[in-house]
């Protein structure tokens, strides 16, 4: 991570306060905006490919603007694995923000808990299925057909890169 952490530090948004911690700042440095965050957790990991196994451990946490993570929705950062999203603006390394919820509507691009693995796909309903599906320019990743047997932890409400 220390190219990102570096090109992160050297435009203003994080700062090295001792050796080994990294600190992200609430405001770039040099901006006159007073802006308004809530701390979210980033809690791992969630493939955009085959899923893996989703750890619950909170890695670190971050400021996030309440014009993003808003009041009363209780929200969480994921860092993205792999290219199945990719068309949908999700690529390998990218946080997403997810709005925690139990339910999606067609279309909405979702952290869905299968078999306890999470995956990250576009949801969509049909009249006897739910189709995870992959929005990649790699062909290998197909859709994931399911019934009931499965959760929704939340919605994708925006993609960070770095």
């Amino acid at each position: 991570m220390g190219g990102r952490s570096e090109k992160l530090e050297s435009k203003g948004f994080i700062s090295r306060p001792g050796r080994g911690q990294i600190r992200l700042r609430k405001e770039k440095p040099g901006t006159d905006s007073h802006a308004k965050t809530v701390d979210v957790p980033l809690v791992g990991s969630a493939p955009c490919g085959t899923p893996v196994f989703a750890d619950e451990n909170i890695e670190g946490v971050f400021p996030v603007s309440t014009k993003l993570a808003r009041a009363p929705y209780r929200y969480f950062l994921l860092r993205a694995i792999g290219d199945s999203m990719n068309q949908k603006g999700i690529q390998d390394g990218n946080l997403v923000l997810v709005r925690q919820q139990p339910s999606a509507e067609n279309g909405d691009r979702v952290v869905a808990l299968i078999d306890e693995e999470a995956t990250i796909k576009e949801f969509h309903r049909t009249s006897n299925a739910i189709i995870l599906k992959p929005k990649s320019t790699n062909k290998q990743h197909q859709p994931i057909i399911l019934t009931n047997d499965f959760q929704i932890l939340g919605v994708v409400q925006t993609v960070i890169e770095l």
